[in-house]
């Protein structure tokens, strides 16, 4: 007879399988450590010099990139911990779709700092209020950082947005900055509405086209649909539009059900209703004045007949949300069937054509008015992963412009901000008294994380800049930061590298936030995925599953379990 052994202090309270962590060592170390790892791999790739990572997803996509938000989606972070600081990352992209490196990396830089005083002998708590105190006095200084007169600008001055924006597509595309931005900016200002607080980011589209280089994109006000018209008819200018979601199809008739033919005339008269009906609701819609009719669905080969007959052009879209904006740009009201539309449902576009662009046919749908109406950047490249990366660089600089229609002030950027904040918080951890000033000390030198990376991504020795922007900054050059180019420290307001307020703001709150998390975890309970045998006994503790389970085990009982795995 064998003795099973009772168990035990948790183990008695939590089901068999699970795992249990606490202490300094166990828990907070550990979970430090994972976001250590996290913030490691992004870190390389802050600044324009970054370097690319090539993750491959669990689909087998091939993503190059250096933009940390794309990077840490695609990694599926299984540590809960490391989760958290990925977590904050994807509220700034939320937020103000830049500055999610800075987040992540800062955040793993502040919890290294945070190990360093725990084995000094701190406590967690201590060390998270003395980083919230040092937080709050990070947004103090930083306020004052803020340059004079950046809060009056002009949301359609395109060289004072670009003045803004050149930093955020510079960190993705160093180098091509001067060609972008401009493309960016001009897309932005051309549709911006009356209240730029309601800048839509969706209005900016990206369509990605290879061949060329980036020297041929352009930008085209209106859509671009990466399909060819579906009739003969290629070219249209200044036309009025009809859009049907529902299809332009002989389904749309009203001959639907099932007809009893009895001969061939028979047959044949029901043919031609059928004709006649499609032709004169494709001859209302031509007569309503319209020229181009958009299909949200099949043309079918009889109404396209007609079509041609009447010259209309007709295009198809099959994305109901590439539908929408199709409407917005021209003004069109979608109807749900094929019918005579009212004068006020037809949208209006200065043109329509198709065109051919790298081997690729398109069509561009040009619409010159102003108002809320959708701009496309068309971009060329050589690799499908090189116009993905230009799509977020764009896709960045987008973001920056809402948010600066939003908060337009800008502080001193190539980590003049970040230097300065150091400074400004050492100086302040020294009139702290009690334990919080070593946690204030830790905080303010986590701030040269940033000059260091950029240094270091930039090969050039890192412990010689900081040191020389520490000297210039305690001379009262607030704005000298990092000229990457020629590897000197150099006043940033002649290199105009910029950076938004709200995206420091939000990215260093976001990860300070992040780290204090972390940093209140002592104990970590984690339940075991279910296996098999977990699964089986788990159904032998429900009395129902048990009998159903024994009716049909007996077979298939390895294939059912797997297959039952995701419901449990």
């Amino acid at each position: 007879m064998g003795f099973s052994m009772q168990p035990y202090g948790i183990q008695s309270m939590l089901k068999e399988g699970h795992k249990h962590m606490s202490g300094l060592d166990e828990a907070v170390l550990k979970n430090i450590d994972a976001c250590k790892q996290l913030s490691t791999i992004t870190r390389t790739s802050l600044g324009p010099n970054g370097m690319n990572k090539m993750v491959i997803n669990h689909l087998d996509k091939l993503f190059v990139t250096n933009d940390a938000a794309t990077i840490v989606n695609e990694l599926e972070v299984q540590h809960p911990a490391a989760k958290l600081l990925v977590l904050a990352g994807k509220a700034q992209q939320e937020e103000i779709g830049d500055g999610a490196n800075l987040t992540i990396s800062f955040a793993g830089e502040i919890l290294q700092g945070a190990e360093e005083l725990i084995r000094m002998g701190l406590h967690p708590s201590e060390i998270i209020s003395g980083y919230t105190k040092a937080i709050n006095k990070t947004i103090e200084v930083l306020e004052e950082l803020v340059e004079e007169g950046s809060e009056n600008m002009d949301v359609r001055n395109t060289e004072e947005v670009i003045y803004r924006m050149k930093a955020a597509v510079a960190s993705k595309q160093f180098g091509q900055e001067e060609i972008l931005c401009p493309l960016i900016a001009d897309a932005c200002i051309q549709v911006c509405p009356k209240n730029p607080a309601n800048f839509n980011v969706d209005n900016v589209r990206v369509a990605k086209l290879l061949g060329g280089g980036l020297h041929n994109s352009t930008i085209v006000r209106g859509m671009v649909l990466k399909s060819d018209a579906v009739g003969s008819i290629k070219n249209m200018e200044k036309a009025k539009v009809a859009v049907f979601a529902g299809g332009v199809d002989t389904s749309a008739t009203e001959t639907k059900g099932t007809v009893l033919i009895h001969n061939a005339e028979q047959l044949e008269n029901y043919a031609k209703t059928e004709e006649a009906k499609v032709e004169g609701l494709i001859k209302a819609v031509a007569e309503s004045g319209a020229e181009v009719i958009v299909s949200g669905a099949a043309v079918g080969e009889m109404a396209l007949h007609f079509c041609e007959r009447y010259k209309l052009m007709v295009l198809k879209i099959s994305s109901k949300f590439e539908l929408r904006r199709f409407c917005r740009t021209t003004g069109a009201v979608a109807m749900l069937k094929l019918c005579q539309p009212n004068p006020d449902d037809l949208g209006y576009v200065d043109s329509v054509s198709v065109e051919e662009i790298g081997g690729a046919r398109v069509t561009i749908v040009r619409n010159e008015g102003g108002g809320n109406s959708v701009s496309t950047v068309v971009l060329r490249g050589s690799t499908d992963s090189i116009l993905d990366d230009l799509e977020r660089a764009v896709d960045d600089g987008v973001n920056t412009y809402k948010a600066m229609c939003r908060d337009s002030r800008i502080v001193p950027g190539a980590a003049a901000t970040e230097i300065e904040l150091a400074r400004r918080l050492k100086e302040f951890s020294f009139k702290e008294t009690g334990l919080d000033q070593y946690a204030i000390a830790k905080f303010a030198e986590s701030f040269e994380m940033v000059p260091k990376t950029l240094a270091e991504n930039a090969g050039l020795n890192a412990m010689e800049i900081i040191s020389s922007l520490y000297a210039e900054h305690a001379s009262g050059k607030t704005k000298v930061g990092i000229d990457l180019e020629n590897g000197v420290c150099a006043d940033i307001s002649t290199m105009n590298v910029w950076d938004l307020y709200v995206t420091k703001f939000f990215a260093l709150k976001y990860a300070a936030d992040a780290a204090c998390t972390v940093l209140r975890v002592d104990q970590v309970l984690k339940d075991l995925i279910i296996n098999r045998d977990c699964l089986f006994t788990r159904c032998l503790n429900c009395s129902f599953s048990y009998k159903w389970l024994c009716s049909i085990f007996s077979r298939k009982l390895t294939i059912l379990a797997d297959s039952m795995l995701k419901y449990f």
